[in-house]
């Protein structure tokens, strides 16, 4: 039995794009007809979120939950008390690679994935570590260290890190879900219940309103403080995170708006619904930009600030609206106003269109999850 570990955890986009990769390995896999052989064990935070999200999955056969500190770039009290939790983490980690002895470990970031690779290399198990952003985190930084391969999404990422790593390193695009390839506009209409709409509304372009896999407040008033006007041109789909899903519910009911559809989360159905949806208003984490990349949906995006986080966002966003295929809102221009303007834009069809058809610049046709699984495999299994 040959067992393969994947880290990584804190949010959904520390967790989906190694999911992707393990999707892509049970696929190459099942080809050669050895799928009995393998099991995939997935290390994560054990607050309870990371669990939750990989069990949804369906391609995890294990989870482990190693208590998980966290990096803070500024002075806190709860450094301290972190401090004692990586140590934890670390010691978990290590007797839990030393008794299931795996051919390799697979980090996608988040500071849950710091322990495992230091153990991981003590115990010389390989370790491959993936960066989604454009310049590299925390966790990346010190897991470099550790790395036998060190992937990336962009070949400009590379100016980030050292000389001596460039033996190391591979740009192989950022690994995206299977599902988002096989996406079905159809389907996610039919999950949206468009078709229960009055005439008139049904034939409004779909807004998608998503915030990660928490919501965003930031963005959700900005979409209560507009949503007159947004439902009078568009269908809006919004998630907003369990947080905020009662506020947004009572303001659906004191509108009175049918065409406001409400979810805490979707992930099952997410493919299908952004492959319906015509324009999508998002923060701007690595991982979600690259399944609407796949789906070549046009963008508003407005990333966390550099007050509420390394700037690793507004980087992101950057990248993407120089390619033309995304308005970014950044501080004071989170506004109704701008907002209303560059939605008022997006309503020309042949805008989106040319935003859409933009897209093939950045990604094409390329499945980086599958290129990062045969990566692997053939080192592994050779």
């Amino acid at each position: 039995m040959k067992t393969f570990v994947f880290t990584g955890g804190g949010t959904g986009g520390h967790i989906y794009p190694g999911v992707a990769v393990v999707e892509e390995m049970r696929t190459i896999l099942k080809k050669k007809n050895i799928t009995r052989h393998f099991q995939f064990i997935w290390i994560g935070s054990n607050n309870g979120s990371d669990k939750n999200i990989v069990e949804k999955s369906g391609s995890i056969d294990k989870f482990y939950g190693i208590p998980s500190g966290k990096f803070r770039r500024y002075f806190s009290f709860k450094n301290l008390f972190d401090i004692f939790k990586i140590i934890f983490g670390f010691f978990s980690a290590f007797f839990l690679l030393l008794k299931i002895k795996p051919d390799f470990l697979f980090s996608k970031g988040g500071f849950v994935s710091v322990p495992p690779c230091v153990a991981a290399k003590l115990l010389k198990i390989p370790v491959y570590t993936h960066e989604c952003d454009f310049s590299p985190g925390l966790a990346t930084k010190i897991n470099k260290i550790f790395a036998t391969k060190i992937m990336l999404s962009y070949e400009d990422t590379k100016k980030f890190f050292d000389v001596s790593f460039n033996n190391k390193i591979i740009v192989t695009g950022n690994p995206v879900r299977s599902a988002f390839f096989n996406a079905n506009a159809e389907a996610g209409k039919n999950f949206l219940q468009i078709a229960s709409l009055s005439e008139k509304k049904k034939k409004l372009p779909i807004l998608l309103v998503i915030g990660g896999s928490l919501g965003s407040r930031q963005i959700n008033n900005l979409v209560w403080e507009n949503i007159e006007w947004l439902c009078e041109n568009f269908i809006v789909v919004h998630q907003c995170g369990n947080d905020d899903i009662e506020m947004a519910n009572a303001k659906k009911s004191e509108k009175a708006i049918e065409n406001y559809l409400i979810y805490s989360f979707i992930y099952t159905e997410m493919a299908d619904v952004m492959q319906a949806a015509d324009v999508v208003l998002s923060r701007a984490g690595a991982n979600f930009l690259w399944e609407c990349a796949v789906c070549k949906k046009p963008m508003i995006l407005v990333p966390l600030s550099r007050s509420g986080s390394r700037g690793d966002q507004i980087e992101n966003a950057d990248f993407f609206a120089k390619n033309g295929v995304a308005f970014v809102l950044n501080g004071n221009d989170v506004n109704a106003e701008n907002l209303q303007d560059k939605l008022t834009k997006l309503l020309n069809v042949n805008i989106r269109n040319e935003m859409s058809e933009n897209y093939n610049k950045i990604c094409a046709e390329i499945r980086s999850a599958e290129k990062i699984a045969q990566i692997i495999l053939d080192e592994v299994l050779k």
